[in-house]
């Protein structure tokens, strides 16, 4: 008997969204699920803002991801007439030999890609807002920027729907199955169970309970993301005068920014790169003490001295960690006939949202993609450590 839906999507944040929106676009059923409301800010995807670059200092083999991405980008603020991508320009900064710069200036010249390096001198005559040390460099890039992360999933939530999916709101899942001779799944939420040929499961931070069976280690980090106001104003840290940064210091502790995009009392964004706390998502502690705003001050004032005049606000999010660093994507290894899966985006992920939608889409209807995702291997050695288990987890089932 088939079933009502070719394809039940799993999560709705910056990955599900735009794998509902392939899906759906393609020409199949779809049914998304989310626990929360649509573009919310419980998980990963919010914070108005999230950088893009193409010299890509985690490895060069994401640079034609991210190429792919850019397009896709263009794409969805054409078709919904949305405001989402700014490139305004990147500076990395640290030491030479910093992962940061020479990770960096390794993917740009991999890949050929328009870049300039720049002295300490340099980065601050162009940039004054920036005062790095005499012995640090940068690479500029001129096509980074950032995207505005609650934009691009209203977007793809919205393309998705206008193919015909159907996306329901506030149903948490409990868990899923495949039905036997893997001929589809089930999957039950707190308000109803629902059949599809296939499933794709974009879980987010709830990546450990809700694929345990998968054998990958994921850590769910609890993070902070901060937001100062200038002193002086925010003029200088306008986008048309202040670049994106990722900064790697001597002990390479990385903090990033963007420009003052919220208006003149809305501050500049920063925070620590792959500095949080393990959390579980259910009870991950929102507030923000003041220990923790005054070390990311103490951060910026040797380095953006005009920044931390005040704080503004500061918010959390999720990073959900692999012991790599490098994303899973491909089909489920125990079901690959029936389940498809993204997760463990490690805190890059956002940037490549809308390829992701993309490669999603050609797994779960063809299970390949011509794109380059060897990668994210769900199978390899560096994803086999202890499974830390939350304390109310969601399983999965096969039958």
């Amino acid at each position: 008997m088939p079933h009502p839906r070719d394809v039940i999507v799993l999560g709705l944040g910056g990955m599900g969204s735009a794998a509902a929106y392939h899906l759906a676009a393609r020409g199949h059923r779809v049914l998304g699920l989310e626990r929360f409301g649509p573009a919310h800010h419980r998980g990963s995807s919010h914070g108005g803002s999230r950088i893009v670059r193409q010299s890509y200092f985690e490895d060069p083999a994401y640079v034609p991801l991210l190429l792919r991405s850019y397009e896709l980008f263009a794409k969805l603020e054409h078709d919904t007439g949305r405001s989402i991508a700014t490139l305004c320009g990147g500076v990395m900064v640290g030491r030479p030999e910093s992962r940061t710069v020479s990770g960096s200036l390794r993917s740009a010249r991999q890949w050929d890609l328009p870049h300039e390096m720049l002295d300490a001198a340099e980065v601050r005559r162009r940039f004054p807002t920036l005062t790095p040390a005499d012995d640090e460099v940068a690479l500029y890039e001129a096509r980074a920027g950032f995207v505005r992360p609650e934009s691009t999933v209203a977007a793809h939530l919205q393309l998705a729907q206008q193919a015909g999916a159907e996306l329901r709101f506030e149903e948490p899942v409990t868990r899923w199955e495949v039905l036997p001779g893997g001929r589809g799944v089930r999957v039950h939420t707190t308000d109803d169970v629902y059949s599809a040929g296939h499933l794709v499961v974009c879980p987010g931070a709830w990546a450990p309970g809700l694929l345990a069976g998968l054998g990958a280690h994921f850590t769910v980090e609890r993070q902070v993301m901060y937001w100062f106001r200038p002193r002086g104003g925010s003029a200088p840290f306008a986008p048309e005068r202040h670049p994106v940064y990722v900064w790697e210091d001597a002990e390479g502790v990385q903090i990033y920014g963007f420009p003052a995009i919220e208006g003149p009392d809305g501050g500049a964004k920063t925070a620590f790169f792959r500095k949080g706390s393990p959390c579980d998502p259910e009870t991950v502690e929102r507030t923000v003490t003041e220990a923790e705003s005054a070390a990311m001050a103490a951060q910026l004032r040797t380095r953006l001295p005009q920044l931390p005049g005040s704080l503004r606000k500061a918010v959390t999010c999720m990073y959900t960690t692999t012991p790599d660093e490098h994303f899973v994507l491909a089909r489920h290894p125990l079901h690959p006939e029936a389940v498809t899966v993204a997760c463990g985006f490690s805190g890059h992920g956002f940037k490549f949202v809308p390829v992701v939608g993309e490669i999603v889409a050609d797994l779960a209807l063809n299970g390949t993609t011509e794109h380059p995702i060897a990668l994210f291997d769900p199978r390899r050695d560096a994803l086999r450590a202890p499974h830390r288990r939350l304390a109310t987890p969601e399983g999965e089932t096969t039958t």
